[in-house]
């Protein structure tokens, strides 16, 4: 007797958005699931970004639903799904650069829990921002560099730091958008080693270009061809699909 499928964590259903007579995202039904990196890929203006952005709560959709742990949070805003532990990181490096790489993590730690009636107290007595912030930053592999002005990082070290600020916030879903773009070898290979140490406790989207990348770190790929998905299912499945041979990978037999 095997096992029932766990409940998807993070699941759309129907999602689509309309920009005027334009379909960016049509009807895509999506789950994520804890312990699972489920990339989507496709070419650009496939609809990647836009389906990323309604599952974050950035973007409102015309059509379709979004559940997280149960609860519709379709008409939720974006602070309300980080609060409840939605996280997310940008195409766009999106650090404060002037600051350590500790105060980084505090401010984002603090964020989500903030100390209204502590205006005055001093950010090196928030304790409990600070041990967040050296959590994290030794989950993403820069605790040596806590000291370090993020500015002075390398580009590979930046898109770490988003991360773990993403990780301050305690989400249970990390939505990635593009983490390795314009990353080196070894950049990249640290990158996905830190994936693949973080999906054993949450459900990971991956919006990504690097096709060896995905196939080797997803455990489901989804294709979107003009806002709508034109294959599903393990690595395996996809890259032996006619379909997406044709319409992503080049393949036209």
């Amino acid at each position: 007797m095997t096992s029932a499928t766990p409940e998807a964590l993070l699941r759309c259903t129907g999602l689509g958005r309309r920009f005027g007579g334009l379909v960016a995202v049509d009807a895509v039904w999506l789950d994520l699931h804890v312990g699972e990196i489920h990339a989507v890929i496709g070419t650009n203006g496939a609809g990647k970004s836009t389906l990323i952005n309604m599952l974050s709560g950035e973007l409102a959709p015309s059509q379709g639903s979004v559940l997280f742990a149960s609860s519709d949070v379709t008409r939720w805003s974006q602070p309300r799904r980080a609060r409840a532990g939605l996280g997310r990181s940008y195409q766009r490096t999106t650090i404060f650069a002037e600051f350590s790489v500790l105060e980084n993590c505090r401010l984002a730690a603090q964020a989500s829990a903030p100390l209204p009636w502590h205006v005055w107290q001093r950010a090196a007595r928030d304790t409990g921002g600070l041990a967040t912030a050296t959590r994290v930053l030794a989950a993403a592999g820069l605790g040596d560099e806590a000291g370090r002005t993020a500015a002075t990082l390398s580009h590979g070290a930046k898109r770490q730091l988003e991360i773990a600020m993403c990780l301050a916030t305690r989400p249970d879903v990390l939505l990635l958008d593009e983490p390795l773009a314009g990353m080196g070898a070894e950049e990249a290979e640290r990158m996905l080693e830190l994936l693949a140490e973080l999906k054993s406790g949450h459900a990971i989207l991956l919006v990504e270009h690097d096709m060896d990348a995905v196939f080797r770190v997803a455990d489901c790929v989804t294709v979107m061809v003009d806002g709508a998905v034109i294959a599903s299912g393990t690595p395996d499945f996809v890259r032996s699909s006619p379909a997406v041979r044709a319409a992503y990978l080049g393949d036209g037999d």
